[in-house]
């Protein structure tokens, strides 16, 4: 990159920046930020042990799925086109 499109590109940037502060977009973008972290701090969030748990179930769950999915195409597959 040479330094003209560096620097039509940082005026282009700088442009449309300026156009959304005009507007009051950015803002709303700001009190949008600030109330979502509001959020999440009212949220409860699971503890190390807890999440540890949950991600045991989940990989077990996905475990039993793909055996009894297996399962189920190789006695498809035997049903349809062995016999």
């Amino acid at each position: 990159m040479n330094s003209t499109t560096i620097i039509i590109w940082a005026v282009l940037i700088l442009a449309v920046f300026g156009y959304l502060w005009w507007q009051g977009q950015i803002r709303q973008f700001a009190n949008y930020w600030r109330e979502m972290w509001a959020e999440l701090d009212k949220c409860s969030w699971p503890s190390w042990i807890e999440l540890r748990g949950s991600t045991v179930v989940v990989l077990v769950s996905i475990a039993l799925l793909g055996a009894f999915t297996e399962v189920v195409d190789r006695v498809l597959y035997f049903i349809f086109f062995v016999i």
